[in-house]
């Protein structure tokens, strides 16, 4: 049953893929003949090696060093793992984005029946500046009272 779904899937991938892409990655399914790989992908946590799951992984199609219209995303399971049967041999454009980690991006060339790419996500670091923070740019802190008191009024 699983198999007959991701086939199912690969087929309606192609032929979506097919479709105003002007052959991106196949110019019509009955007409492809060319080798194709089964795509698999693990996506994990940098730190600790721990699967990342519902983390998207996008992947498109590379034409002349350019992302070639259409592509697609993948949602990973409670492994960390996703994957697609029929991706026609060439460069891949895969990303893959999880809330609370660094986006990943790299081309790869799809040359094998089977092909595993693992991604190690990372989590965000802080941002620094050079410039430091200039005098004019501090904002007021209210927790602290005001450098000079004002003066007690008496009454009259």
């Amino acid at each position: 049953m699983e198999s007959m779904r991701k086939v199912a899937l690969a087929a309606a991938v192609i032929m979506f893929l097919g479709i105003g892409t002007g052959g991106a990655w196949a110019q019509d399914e009955d007409d492809y003949e060319g080798p194709m790989s089964n795509m698999h992908f693990i996506v994990l946590r940098d730190a600790n090696g721990k699967p990342i799951k519902n983390a998207a992984v996008v992947i498109h199609p590379v034409q002349k060093g350019k992302q070639a219209m259409g592509g697609m995303e993948l949602k990973t399971d409670d492994d960390g793992k996703t994957g697609i049967e029929g991706i026609p041999y060439g460069v891949l454009r895969v990303q893959v984005l999880a809330p609370g980690y660094q986006t990943f991006g790299e081309d790869y060339q799809i040359k094998q029946p089977e092909t595993e790419i693992t991604v190690r996500l990372k989590r965000p670091r802080g941002q620094f500046s050079s410039y430091g923070v200039q005098e004019k740019d501090k904002k007021p802190d209210d927790s602290k009272p005001p450098d000079k008191a004002p003066a007690e009024q008496k009454p009259q």
